[in-house]
């Protein structure tokens, strides 16, 4: 668990890092004379904006990954505590990805389609290929760890388990 913590840690730190970079750095885009943001009224700005927002709040994950390196790890944190954090931990970095993706792709699509106002239906369909690629990966490669989780966690055998331990510790 600490290992499997630890590299979340880190992914998560460095999702951090890069959507931290993307708030500040907006395509704002302006008028040269007001400096007025030219996107704020284009669906795609506010994709990337509120994408970028959902990003940074969902890494807080990060601090449910260093609760669980700093944990004192008695044995019943193990049956529910600790899988708990990770599990939402885990949830969390799913979306955090996700919507990172989808704010890069739509800052992508501002800087390079809204120029053009004819090419946008033909730019939208690769993008969006190319958006849930990433995504689709992430997820495929990481699922069956959440689900193992919850399984163990949440299922009947962890009830069976949980019982017998009880049973011990009054005896």
């Amino acid at each position: 668990m600490k290992q499997t913590t630890g590299s979340y840690t880190i992914t998560t730190a460095l999702i951090i890092i890069m959507v931290f970079s993307t708030i500040i750095t907006v395509p704002w885009g302006n008028n040269g004379e007001t400096e007025m943001v030219i996107y704020k009224d284009k669906l795609s700005y506010m994709i990337c904006c509120y994408s970028v927002w959902i990003s940074f709040f969902t890494s807080t994950s990060l601090l449910l990954f260093l609760s669980i390196l700093t944990e004192r790890y008695a044995e019943r944190d193990f049956l529910k505590r600790l899988p708990m954090r990770l599990i939402f931990g885990l949830v969390m970095l799913f979306m955090s990805v996700t919507t990172m993706v989808i704010a890069y792709s739509a800052a992508f699509y501002i800087i390079s389609v809204s120029e053009h106002e004819k090419s946008k239906s033909r730019h939208l369909v690769p993008i969006c290929l190319m958006t849930s690629l990433p995504i689709s990966l992430f997820v495929t490669l990481q699922l069956p760890l959440l689900v193992d989780l919850i399984s163990s966690t949440y299922g009947r055998e962890s009830l069976v388990t949980k019982r017998s331990l009880r049973k011990q510790h009054k005896s």
